[in-house]
């Protein structure tokens, strides 16, 4: 996965491109968190057989420059004003906002690049990545919407984690399957269950961790005014919210050939959401 963003982003990095967008685009990227969205991408394209690992590893670095484009715009001033990402300054704070605001951008386009370049030899699942893809970033469920959402006077707690959060965890299972060549709308409740899960556990982790555990400011959701399902449901409520839906969304795993080492996978992933010391206290 390293390798396949690297040389994602050395095209970027290519003779004519302005150096500081160049230098904040490789900045916005590495040294990424736990890339959770792309391995879940290259874990279900294994499930189902991945015979054409180039096509996967364009799909799963496509998911994860698109979270990295999310997370530059989010911390920009205009939404969420961060300072710390993966425990070092924002992207708006190291380079300043018009260039923050143009990596975002700029890693929106080279992720679809990305893909293109990746499955070129296989036009059948390009089409059909390129669009499952899109939904997830644009209106009315992706990423766009998700942001968009915090900008409006209420939105329910649900609408608004299945856009902000679910709409990439869904796309990496999806596309997975896409790329193996496999039908991947089956494999859309899973990303759901599991982008969902990984909302409860940030706002677990924006309620009860230090910043410098997380990498990132925290009592955001409180300060901004956003729905938080720790806030709602309480800490031990939020708990077994995360413990159930990991369990459901193993549960609705579509059979496959590699379904046992899935879901190991999943277990594993889930407890990655939370410091250990909250990981612990998650429904065996």
């Amino acid at each position: 996965m390293e390798r396949a963003l690297d040389v994602a982003v050395s095209f970027a990095e290519a003779p004519g491109a302005p150096p500081r967008l160049a230098e904040a685009i490789r900045y916005a990227v590495f040294p990424g968190g736990h890339r959770i969205r792309p391995r879940l991408c290259l874990a279900v394209a294994r499930a189902c057989g991945d015979d054409d690992p180039a096509t996967s590893d364009a799909a799963a670095a496509a998911i994860e420059l698109l979270h990295c484009a999310s997370l530059v715009h989010d911390d920009l001033p205009c939404f969420d004003d961060a300072a710390l990402r993966r425990q070092k300054p924002t992207v708006h704070v190291a380079y300043g906002e018009p260039v923050a605001l143009l990596t975002g951008d700029a890693l929106i386009v080279l992720a679809f690049e990305t893909l293109a370049r990746g499955a070129a030899r296989s036009p059948t699942r390009l089409a059909a990545l390129v669009g499952l893809v899109a939904r997830a970033v644009g209106s009315p469920a992706g990423i766009v919407a998700g942001q968009a959402w915090e900008s409006e006077p209420h939105v329910g707690l649900s609408v608004y984690q299945q856009a902000k959060t679910g709409a990439l965890f869904a796309a990496a299972t999806v596309t997975g399957a896409a790329a193996a060549g496999t039908e991947p709308m089956a494999w859309r409740l899973l990303g759901e269950y599991l982008g969902e899960a990984y909302q409860v556990a940030d706002d677990l982790r924006d309620v009860a961790c230090r910043q410098e555990e997380i990498g990132k400011p925290v009592g955001r959701d409180v300060t901004l005014g956003r729905p938080n399902a720790a806030a709602l449901l309480g800490m031990d409520g939020a708990l077994r919210r995360l413990s159930d839906l990991a369990h459901e969304a193993m549960a609705v795993i579509p059979d496959c050939p590699g379904i046992a080492a899935l879901r190991a996978e999943i277990l594993a992933q889930t407890r990655l959401f939370l410091p250990a010391r909250l990981a612990q206290s998650l429904v065996a």
